[in-house]
């Protein structure tokens, strides 16, 4: 039974949970994040390549020529596949940029937040009450 106990209680820990929205949230923006490299960066850059595709960009390793990708490992011929490390180092780069944005507004927020303090709120009805009396008592 405290076993059961220990990981319940660890399991709805702040921390845990927050972990677990993270990764949700995470999940979600990766696909933000693809969809905006594929569909709105990738043709451009596609239009200035003459119509080349990254994912299409390939060394043949056994130095044939081959006319596409899916012809070559058709083939079964050894491959570097170049385009796909640039497709993924910029969807690395565009992520980092994106994530570096989001965590200096966050922490631009922060500051404003330390900067204008909220006042103290005012006394209750009830701690007016109290002090009413405690001043009479020390009369």
């Amino acid at each position: 039974m405290g076993f059961i106990k220990e990981f319940k209680e660890f399991a709805v820990k702040g921390n845990v949970v927050d972990l677990a929205v993270g990764v949700i949230i995470g999940a979600a923006f990766g696909k933000i994040v693809s969809s905006l490299v594929n569909d709105v960066i990738m043709p451009p850059i596609g239009l200035l390549m003459k119509g080349k595709n990254f994912a299409d960009m390939f060394y043949s390793l056994d130095g044939k020529t081959y006319e596409s990708l899916v012809k070559a490992k058709e083939a079964g011929a050894p491959i570097l596949t170049y385009g796909n490390f640039i497709q993924a180092l910029l969807d690395f780069i565009i992520i980092a940029f994106v994530i570096f944005i989001m965590i200096k507004m966050i922490n631009r927020f922060r500051k404003n937040e330390k900067n204008n303090p909220e006042a103290p709120a005012a006394p209750t009805a009830e701690e007016k009450l109290l002090t009413e009396i405690r001043d009479l008592l020390k009369k």
